[in-house]
């Protein structure tokens, strides 16, 4: 996969905005403009860390003591520069973050900023965030335990598991929504969009809207009454309603629901003590709670938002040590078998983002010609990263509170002032 992955990683695409359902509210303008991205969409969070490996590998090249001894270690003092960045992305506007590295010689966690957007308590080490899509490994991991059972193949079609799920489109398999080439859009903004209000300006209806309760088979209806930009198996679309699709086949296969599944099969046997699954709005504890920031209004407080908006998509909260723990539990092999892990970091399609099954690749900057796996997960108000070496040697996570969502995507802060030390110090 590797000369694949590296050729698609230079490329950086257009994120295309989704056609909203006929007869819908419009959106925010800052989330519904063609001229920018829609501010939930992770693609710049995926090109800051493409700019960043690309950094840091420049940087690792130039500080080799030994040019000949590829992945030797870096000579730098590199905890106070950790230390530093994340001073620096709360001076900037973020409101908390907290972040850590793993590797065999160094074990490194901090935590800046508050935990609330109106609080004084500082944000923790071990402070939960919610982490978006990040989810979708989990899922993935679940769907390829189904898969080494022999419950289902990844070219079963949906169609044979739920009849009718999506009328029209038999012939879209297991394998296309774990890969999002099944053609179906984003998902997110068209269940939204027809309870934004009329006025693109009226965020508390936007912030009603997204603090609703949807069904499942809400996010279904809403794509299937939605324009798709393509058919099954043509190209790479990113779909949050896939991976809800996903979680419904996996509670219709087990009779579990997707959160205990999660809790048995992912969570406990990972060790991730602190990592939750909820379906209703809310953080508690030392969690850091979502906001965004809108030019004209200021800060807005999201503790009404509704997990359900995403649902199997993206409903998860972790702390940055559980995530450690999930890549790599998931890279060693000890949630799915070593050939299933090959499957899902083995680039699926065509596509920028070295895309697989659920986990994605961008270039190791301290092993050329390698690559760390993992995900990364935007909510409106937090942003989260994990990624882990193929080995599971290597670990990294982020998790920040705090978007701007009319300036420009974190136009708040630079978000590679804190990932090119990370990468620096995961060598």
């Amino acid at each position: 996969m590797s000369s694949a992955v590296a050729l698609a990683l230079t490329v950086t695409p257009a994120v295309a905005l989704a056609t909203p359902q006929e007869g819908g509210a419009e959106l925010p303008a800052a989330l519904g403009s063609p001229a920018a991205p829609p501010s939930l969409e992770e693609e710049s969070v995926r090109e800051a860390l493409r700019d960043a490996a690309s950094e840091a590998a420049t940087q690792v090249a130039a500080q080799r003591t030994d040019a000949s001894a590829p992945g030797g270690p870096v000579p730098r003092s590199i905890r106070p520069d950790l230390d530093a960045a994340l001073d620096t992305i709360v001076a900037d506007g973020a409101i908390g973050i907290s972040a850590t590295v793993e590797t065999p010689t160094l074990s490194w966690a901090d935590a800046a900023g508050r935990r609330h957007l109106e609080g004084r308590a500082p944000a923790l080490e071990r402070s939960p965030v919610r982490v978006a899509s990040n989810t979708k490994m989990m899922i993935a991991t679940l769907v390829m335990q189904e898969v080494e059972a022999g419950t289902w193949t990844l070219d079963t079609r949906v169609e044979d598991v739920i009849p009718g799920l999506f009328s029209g489109r038999p012939e879209i398999t297991i394998r296309h929504l774990l890969s999002h080439t099944s053609g179906m859009p984003l998902g997110t903004y068209e269940l939204i969009t027809p309870y934004a209000g009329e006025d693109p300006e009226d965020w508390d209806a936007f912030v009603s809207a997204i603090s609703r309760d949807y069904t499942d088979a809400e996010h279904i209806q809403a794509v299937n009454a939605a324009p798709w930009p393509g058919e099954p198996g043509e190209g790479y679309t990113y779909s949050n309603a896939g991976y809800v699709a996903l979680g419904m086949l996996l509670e219709q296969v087990t009779g579990e629901s997707v959160e205990t599944l999660v809790t048995e099969r992912v969570r406990r046997p990972a060790g991730m003590g602190q990592s939750r699954y909820p379906d209703d709005p809310g953080l508690t504890g030392p969690a850091l709670h979502e906001a965004m920031f809108v030019d004209g209004r200021g800060w807005i407080g999201l503790d009404g938002f509704d997990p359900d908006v995403f649902s199997h998509s993206g409903a998860a909260t972790s702390t940055v040590e559980d995530l450690n723990d999930f890549t790599r539990s998931l890279m060693s092999g000890e949630l799915v078998s070593q050939d299933s892990v090959e499957q899902m970091i083995t680039l699926s399609s065509d596509n920028p983002l070295g895309y697989g099954l659920g986990t994605y690749a961008i270039p190791d900057p301290c092993r050329p010609g390698e690559f760390l796996h993992g995900h990364d997960g935007a909510t409106f108000g937090s942003l989260s990263i994990a990624l882990s070496s193929r080995d599971g040697s290597r670990q990294l996570a982020l998790g920040v509170t705090g978007r701007d969502l009319t300036v420009g995507q974190d136009a708040l802060y630079d978000l590679n002032d804190i990932l090119v030390p990370m990468l620096l110090a995961s060598c």
